[in-house]
């Protein structure tokens, strides 16, 4: 594998960040070819639901379940049952919802510390309300675990086994910010690794020139057009994918749904659209831009071109909207 800047000099003034010794971690937690950072919670999926509950005060749903859920595990779950070997950088509760998402991981072969669970912490649980068209609402506890992952809890240098390393969604965590991703994404490339990163909507009016100091290492950014939109300040999809190049990207890839997505490479001077699989009946779009990252994450490790990753990535994200839950479908 080699990422578009892998072997590049770094010349960046770190943070004080604690490295562990790599001798007194777990061996099977060095045996990965993945690193995933980010958030790991519970969904609790409701679908239809429409406004009508709110008059009533009851409603029948045709389905109600319980699913592991959030960016981080979701990508790591798929990767998993794909076959690779995957190590989950995250935090969770010492409840009863942490330990459903430890069994999870246990199950799907997910390499994830103990340490990674913390005493008085509320595992995050979040309310996901599906409408008929598969749109969804969202009802979260921002106290919870879902956004409080922190530098400290992320375990570096990374096993030198991984080849990867995707950052699963910035503006999620109120503790790492700018000089935070830098530190961390600074570190990925000193240890000549491919790194990956996907964003939610920016939260505090951040822009691409404030965030540049860190999207400068990225190989491979993966937001949705709106995202995308948002954080560039731009009105089309092609406008913000070369702002985003202005900071250093090497390659933006832009989730677009029904569309496919935009690619914009910077060393080979690529401008492309990959469209969609087409006539996909969306059931519920939770975790389908997860899927898309996990598909693209694996074509990557597997020596494939831009166009292939991108078409496999509309692929797993085409299968995931037409099932309710992240990780379904697979």
């Amino acid at each position: 594998m080699s990422g578009e800047k892998q072997g590049e000099m770094l010349d960046v003034e770190m943070l004080d960040v604690e490295m562990l010794d790599v001798e007194m971690l777990d061996v099977e937690m060095l045996d990965a070819e993945f690193v995933i950072i980010g958030a790991a919670i519970i969904d609790v999926l409701v679908r239809p639901v429409s406004e009508e509950v709110f008059q009533t005060g009851s409603c029948a749903a045709e389905d109600i379940r319980m699913s592991p859920g959030a960016d981080a595990l979701n990508e790591a779950t798929i990767l998993s049952r794909m076959g690779k070997k995957v190590r989950l950088e995250t935090v969770i509760g010492d409840d009863k919802a942490g330990r459903y998402l430890m069994e999870h991981c246990r199950e799907n072969g997910i390499k994830v510390s103990e340490d990674c669970v913390k005493e008085g912490l509320v595992t995050g649980i979040n309310v996901v309300l599906v409408q008929e068209d598969g749109r969804r609402n969202f009802l979260t506890n921002p106290k919870g675990s879902l956004r409080s992952l922190g530098l400290k809890d992320i375990r570096m240098p990374f096993p030198k086994s991984a080849g990867i390393v995707c950052f699963a969604s910035i503006f999620v965590f109120p503790q790492l910010k700018t000089e935070e991703l830098e530190a961390i994404f600074a570190q990925v490339k000193r240890e000549n690794k491919i790194l990956c990163a996907d964003m939610t909507k920016c939260k505090s009016q951040e822009t691409a020139e404030e965030m540049a100091p860190a999207l400068r290492y990225v190989d491979y950014l993966l937001p949705n057009d709106e995202e995308a939109m948002i954080l560039t300040q731009t009105d089309t999809v092609e406008q913000a994918a070369e702002v985003l190049c202005s900071t250093g990207v090497s390659n933006v890839v832009i989730k677009c749904g029904k569309q496919g997505c935009y690619v914009r490479n910077i060393r080979e001077n690529i401008r492309m659209w990959v469209p969609a699989v087409p006539d996909v009946k969306c059931v519920d779009t939770t975790g389908a831009g997860d899927s898309f990252v996990a598909g693209f994450l694996y074509a990557l490790s597997e020596g494939k071109g831009i166009r292939e990753c991108a078409e496999y990535a509309n692929l797993c994200g085409s299968k995931a909207v037409q099932v309710m839950g992240a990780s379904e479908w697979i």
